[in-house]
């Protein structure tokens, strides 16, 4: 199994898992927003393999599948550099699309809720187009993934290549980056210091918050689902909170006495995301059962001792 992004968030979890099954895993990444922490423990099993490299040249090794998750997913981190965002989500996808082509190996896709945009239609099904800014400043990873997931497509109707795209709704859990701008590392981190809450807008925008172990199970189900099945995908919590909620379940896991600060709403900031997973409910037969609470739990206690560290 190759894992591109392996050393990132989702993507070291998904190695576990997938060691954990007894699978001989290699994990490519080139470590710009993933960590060598996330996958120090997994180093000790003889079946784990790390490359480091950048999937917008192109790779040769021998795979049965493919996880492609390799992409910057955060505003603060894809912005930094939106020329390579763009790059990893389209020349990366070429490459590895390639590579897939070469060995007959099966590739999943991790595609993203953003190729929704700021939607009219709401909960978002797999049908619905989205209403994306194609020159905004998220366009870089919003479109980005939009041309990736044509590609999928055009290599699976012009090659035959057994594709699998999954549409990833906000993910949070262990090995999230405290910096990364994400709203639930965000509250955590900024709860645990003591520093204001930062709430953009008024703290009505919705989302739906999946824990990283359910979003992996949802991976690893549609991968192995029969090749008639490509997708796209909803894979997320179709529970939906406002973030001012959020920001107050934090405060009170936390035990923080953290203020709440409001501040400007970004750019194209979609103002409700829910994702309709009903395709997921009759085709994988998965639903995520992690409720916030439970989720959040380990998550703040991941900040704590790394923050203490």
């Amino acid at each position: 199994m190759l894992v591109t992004g392996g050393a990132g968030f989702i993507g070291s979890h998904l190695c576990q898992r997938l060691l954990e099954m007894g699978n001989e895993v290699l994990c490519v990444d080139n470590f710009f927003t993933g960590a060598r922490g996330n996958i120090v423990e997994l180093q000790k099993n003889p079946f784990f393999e790390i490359l480091r490299h950048d999937i917008t040249f192109p790779l040769y090794v021998e795979v049965d599948e493919i996880y492609n998750l390799a992409c910057p997913a955060s505003p603060v981190h894809y912005q930094f550099d939106p020329v390579q965002t763009t790059k990893v989500c389209v020349h990366g996808a070429i490459n590895m699309l390639g590579l897939a082509r070469r060995t007959k190996a099966k590739i999943l896709q991790a595609s993203t809720s953003e190729v929704y945009g700021d939607p009219e239609e709401h909960p978002q099904k797999e049908s619905y187009w989205g209403r994306v800014n194609p020159i905004g400043l998220r366009s870089c990873y919003d479109e980005g993934k939009r041309c990736a997931e044509t590609l999928f497509f055009d290599y699976h109707r012009q090659h035959g290549l057994r594709i699998k795209v999954a549409r990833i709704f906000n993910t949070y859990g262990p090995r999230m980056l405290p910096n990364d701008g994400r709203v639930v590392s965000n509250f955590i981190v900024q709860a645990l210091r003591g520093a204001p809450i930062t709430l953009y807008g008024n703290g009505s925008q919705t989302r739906a918050f999946c824990y990283v172990d359910d979003l992996v199970d949802g991976l690893i189900k549609l991968m192995d689902s029969p090749d008639a099945v490509t997708g796209p995908i909803n894979l997320g919590n179709p529970a939906e909170f406002a973030i001012r909620q959020l920001a107050e379940r934090v405060l009170e896991l936390t035990g923080s006495g953290s203020q709440v600060e409001l501040r400007p709403l970004p750019a194209d900031d979609p103002r409700q995301r829910k994702p309709d997973i009903t395709l997921a409910r009759e085709i994988l037969h998965w639903s995520p059962s992690v409720e916030l609470d439970q989720g959040l739990l380990p998550t703040v206690e991941y900040f704590r001792k790394l923050l203490v560290l």
